[in-house]
């Protein structure tokens, strides 16, 4: 027999599986249906590594596992292919983004297609095609007509580097996510999405699907619901008789009585209204363009020391003791969080305390710890004191007579705010979609019809941002100046492109469907796959990509184009692989391409170190000695074939045989794919032991294997006289008396405790048990010299000695 070169065997079988088209997404009669998606990758000048790899080693075995046990699986492929850094290598280098961009995904394409993953390449979809975006045009129109999308003037995150508007998830540590580029403050036109409308929901249906709870705690706490009270105080003025209402929201009206100050943010409206009372309005009026120029990251760090400034001549009255106390300016309040404005308890609250001792402000306990020593600062619940009438009360029941006693005299009501913000949408770069909307003097802003569509991002040679936060596109005489489609007046074109995460945000809608021109999808291909069953993907895009293909979902169930509330029944993010202690990347030189492995060992060594080197949902450390150990066994199990006999039977190998068919099909199911290949190890090793290997067991092995190691499985089976693909086979099922344990491990406690353990065999009477129990040398240990008053016996588990 020849040996295992995968040279010659791996192209063979890509090339049999395309023509053949056995992993396309197609209905058999009876079968339940499977989507399996994995995130679409940016199609980067520099490919794949292997780190990206690992997210598609596991949703392909997944699949292919899927499809072996009959169902109808559909496991889809495509580009995210918008961007800035495309764009920012044309500014660069001056070949135009989809030059590029088309010779990125050519090449990941192959590197797909090279690592045996069974896509469906004909649903293939690529998001900078007219064919896509004229979709994505048109979910923005669907939402802007339903009141879900809308413009106004805002301050905003920008890159001065990238030159465009960030969404707040898009700033890390006061930094553009993308370049590194410290963000400034900006106010400028941009277009969002009513995201906030569905937050109660998007929180909520958290508990309807099968994801990590990491993510889930994440986008939780980035929803922020905050459930409180709305108090009126009043800001009172030294020359006027009319007292201004400040609704202020707390989530702890039991600490109202120490209240001693209030804080509104910079953007306050009522600071204009009272300007002219405001003694030091010249200093108030410079604090307030100092803080307007700081990004809102900047603003609420916990790192920085907290600053603001006294409104001299003003005071706010606490409604519920009628006591006049200070109104401070400060940059940490956020005019779009609550209500703009805080009341400050300096003794229950970190912050307000800090700012308290700094600008000298009184400082009054109102809530007493139960069963603990008093403090200077206690933030939890307890008793209310120094309160009036409400002295005595747990802090529960003070919050309900508190609300009802101000509620009366309509200065309180129970009221929720959420910390999340509508999803900033406007980008001033040129390679994204543009936003389908012209601007007319005299209509308004008018939605593009859908017979327009798709507006085409034109061939344009100056990427460079036109300035003063205006696209490239702004430059363009030929696309900007067009006629009302109402008025058919004079008009210009809307000029910023959409954030890319508006593209992926329906793109795995779209594989269900993705040749059809009359609809994003059909109704009844929608229904036939969705919603998604496992999503194989990356961590970091919890708060972006994740939550705004949930609002996506919810918004067009709501319209009446899906049926179905989520999109995503099951989630699971992979961990990162790290290469010479850092995560692989390009600039620090530790990347290490399938390329080059598949041309030294083979695409199926690669993809069994994928799963092999750790758990799958751990970061690891990549390992070129695991890569070579993973060859050695693909050489074991090819080499085995020659050792097949069709007549002799195993016992023990069989029972090993069907106990690695348990463990194999319970790890990949519960994705300990790590575990699954050992198991196939063992089971290997076994086999070489031997002098023949009944040719069954073999093939059960092969079988099991195929779905990690599928072009070896492929040419084995064929080998083995197999007529068509092993993956139109069935998966093997395991026979329970096969399973059953010889012996069991025995938990030996003393008075509950364990100290210490045995193997037993299984059948072994109590009796007998409790004899070796007591021959132990740990167990004499602890029962010397003492009265066993008491044995407690669990067949199968453990034997407790209860001793005086």
């Amino acid at each position: 027999m020849k040996p295992y070169d995968p040279s010659k065997i791996e192209k063979k079988w890509q090339i049999f599986w395309e023509k053949s088209g056995i992993f396309k997404g197609k209905e058999k009669k009876g079968g339940k249906k499977f989507y399996c998606l994995d995130m679409f990758p940016y199609p980067s000048a520099y490919g794949l590594h292997v780190g990206h790899l690992k997210g598609y080693a596991i949703s392909d075995v997944i699949a292919k596992k899927k499809m072996m046990q009959g169902f109808n699986c559909l496991h889809p492929m495509g580009f995210d292919a918008f961007g800035l850094p495309a764009e920012n290598y044309a500014i660069k280098t001056g070949v135009h983004p989809a030059i590029q961009t088309e010779k990125a995904i050519r090449n990941i394409r192959e590197q797909l297609k090279k690592s045996g993953f069974g896509y469906d390449w004909e649903r293939e979809v690529i998001t900078f095609d007219p064919d896509y975006y004229k979709w994505t045009q048109w979910m923005f129109l669907t939402l802007f007509k339903a009141g879900l999308a809308y413009q106004k003037k805002a301050p905003v995150n920008y890159c001065p580097s990238c030159k465009t508007v960030l969404a707040r998830e898009q700033v890390i540590d006061e930094k553009c996510e993308r370049c590194g580029s410290p963000v400034e403050k900006k106010y400028l036109k941009q277009w969002f999405f009513k995201i906030t409308d569905f937050a109660d929901r998007l929180l909520e249906d958290l508990g309807k699907i099968d994801w990590p709870e990491k993510i889930k705690i994440m986008q939780e706490n980035w929803i922020g619901k905050s459930e409180g009270a709305e108090i009126i105080f009043e800001i009172k003025l030294q020359n006027s008789r009319d007292n201004l209402p400040l609704p202020v929201f707390t989530t702890r009206i039991d600490t109202l009585f120490g209240c001693t100050y209030v804080v509104l943010s910079p953007e306050h409206q009522i600071i204009e209204r009272i300007g002219e009372n405001i003694e030091n309005r010249e200093e108030v009026e410079s604090y307030i363009k100092a803080s307007k120029k700081k990004t809102e990251i900047e603003r609420v760090s916990e790192k920085k020391e907290k600053t603001g400034k006294e409104l001299k001549g003003i005071v706010a009255v606490n409604p519920v003791n009628n006591k006049e106390i200070p109104v401070f300016v400060a940059d940490y309040v956020l005019m779009d969080y609550g209500t703009g404005a805080i009341m400050a308890v300096p003794s229950h609250d970190q912050r307000d305390l800090a700012f308290a001792k700094k600008y000298g402000l009184p400082i009054k306990k109102v809530i007493s710890p139960i069963d603990q020593k008093e403090k200077d600062l206690f933030e939890g619940e307890g008793v209310l004191i120094n309160s009036g009438p409400f002295s005595g009360l747990s802090s529960k029941k003070a919050e309900e007579e508190i609300i009802k006693y101000l509620s009366l005299r309509k200065l309180a009501k129970k009221t929720v705010y959420f910390r999340l913000r509508d999803w900033l949408i406007s980008r001033q770069r040129y390679w994204g979609a543009p936003i389908p909307v012209i601007h007319c003097q005299k209509c308004g802003s008018v939605p593009v019809p859908e017979k327009d569509l798709p507006v085409k991002l034109p061939n344009i040679k100056d990427f460079k941002p036109a300035g003063e936060g205006k696209s490239p596109l702004a430059k363009s005489k030929k696309f900007v100046e067009v006629k009302c489609p109402v008025c058919g007046g004079k008009a210009e074109r809307e000029t910023d492109t959409m954030d890319t995460f508006v593209c992926s945000s329906w793109y795995f809608l779209r594989y269900t469907d993705s040749k059809n021109k009359k609809a994003f999808a059909s109704k009844k291909q929608l229904e036939k796959w969705l919603p998604v069953d496992l999503y194989v993907g990356g961590a970091e895009h919890a708060c972006l990509h994740l939550l705004y293909s949930r609002f996506f979902v919810k918004a067009l169930k709501d319209l009446g184009y899906l049926s179905f509330e989520e999109p995503f029944s099951n989630l699971f993010c992979q961990g990162t692989v790290y290469y010479q202690g850092a995560k692989m990347s390009k600039s620090k030189g530790n990347v290490i391409t399938p390329d080059v492995l598949i041309k030294k060992y083979g695409a199926d060594t690669m993809r069994l170190y994928e799963l092999f080197m750790g758990p799958a949902d751990q970061a690891t450390e990549w390992s070129d000695k695991g890569v070579k150990g993973c060859h050695r066994f693909l050489n074991k199990v090819w080499s085995l074939q020659e050792k097949t006999s069709r007549e002799e039977k195993n016992g023990n190998l069989e029972k090993l045989v069907h106990q690695t068919v348990k463990k194999v099909t319970e790890d990949i199911d519960s994705f300990r794919f790590n575990t699954a290949v050992s198991s196939l190890m063992i089971l290997a090793n076994e086999m070489e032991k031997e002098k023949s290997v009944p040719l069954e067991s073999y093939k059960t092995m092969v079988k099991l294997a195929s779905p990690m190691v599928p072009h070896i499985s492929e040419e084995i089976w064929s080998r083995l006289g197999g007529k068509k693909s092993i993956f139109f086979e069935k998966w093997p099922e395991y026979n329970r008396s096969f399973i059953k344990k010889e012996t069991f491990e025995l938990i030996i406690q003393v008075n509950g405790k364990v100290r210490d353990r045995m193997e037993v065999k299984s059948g072994t009477t109590e009796e007998k048990i409790r004899e070796l129990t007591l021959r132990r040398e740990k167990v004499k240990k602890w029962i010397e010299r003492k009265e066993i008053k008491r044995i407690i016996f669990v067949p199968g588990k453990l034997i407790n000695l209860v001793i005086s």
